[in-house]
């Protein structure tokens, strides 16, 4: 039986969210009814699996004392019901989120998923498929097989006039001018190249360890890491992926949001914040 811990991570500050033009946090927005990060937490009390006991679930919130003050005025007394705890994130980086949130997983538990707050429209499907890899392999990620041509790009001095600051106003995009014009630095071979999701799925060992030696390691030659996966492979850890799927995308736009409540059925949200709705 595998005993599984989930981290959640709800640190970030929803900065390109807002720049994009989001007026509150990706997590608080209405995901038919509820918040994104209601429904994310609900996601895994809801996984059936005779193989896999779900508990606790640990969300990572914001490190600043007064932020997590507010955050969890917003969300402590729902996710509470739901049987999660909130823990402190990490100050500047995800992997101290789920560092703090890793010295809350009791030790009774075999394995830990970590899973990104702004991922509502996880299937039990593919929960599924990550927790019967991770049974055999200590470290399990979803993954999708990148279709597109990828390229690298490289900033460059020019200006590209693309019309005026009023008519962009009107279409409600930023001024064309002031976006940063890059150009192809490279075409980057796509063979074996996959898109990472979450949940990552790990022996609880596993990732302690890997935590342990990132920890260890000076500063200034810390690798800059962006899932936790990446620590592991630091580690020397082998990493399996497993298929992820197209419909578990990740929050980071307003137009995101609308695509997440066309994939999970909901229409858009009337009325009051959903975080004041009772």
């Amino acid at each position: 039986m595998m005993k599984l811990a989930v981290i959640v991570t709800a640190a970030g500050a929803s900065t390109r969210y807002q720049a994009a033009g989001g007026v509150r946090s990706k997590l608080d927005e209405d995901m038919g009814g509820k918040p994104v990060l209601q429904r994310v937490v609900e996601t895994f009390t809801k996984f059936d699996d005779d193989d896999v006991l779900v508990g606790p679930i640990i969300v990572a919130g914001p490190h600043d004392k007064a932020e997590f003050d507010e955050f969890s005025e917003r969300h402590a007394d729902r996710l509470a019901l739901l049987g999660a705890k909130l823990v402190q994130g990490g100050k500047t980086h995800r992997w101290e989120s789920v560092a703090a949130a890793l010295a809350a997983v009791p030790s009774q538990c075999t394995h830990v998923a970590v899973h990104d707050g702004a991922r509502p429209c996880v299937s039990y499907a593919l929960l599924g498929r990550v927790c019967r890899a991770a049974r055999q392999f200590g470290a399990v990620i979803p993954g999708l097989t990148c279709a597109d041509t990828i390229k690298r790009t490289r900033e460059t001095s020019h200006k590209f006039d693309g019309g005026s600051d009023a008519a962009a106003a009107i279409l409600g995009e930023a001024p064309i001018a002031k976006q940063v014009v890059r150009a192809v630095g490279e075409t980057i071979s796509r063979d074996g190249v996959v898109l990472v999701q979450t949940p990552q799925v790990f022996e609880v060992a596993v990732l302690r360890g890997a935590y342990e030696k990132y920890v260890a390691t000076p500063e200034a030659k810390r690798p800059k890491v962006t899932d936790d996966a990446s620590v592991v492979e630091l580690a020397g850890g082998e990493v399996i992926v497993v298929e992820g799927e197209a419909r578990n995308i990740k929050i980071t736009t307003p137009e995101d949001v609308a695509v997440a409540r066309a994939i999970m059925g909901f229409k858009e949200a009337e009325g009051r914040a959903v975080h004041k709705r009772f």
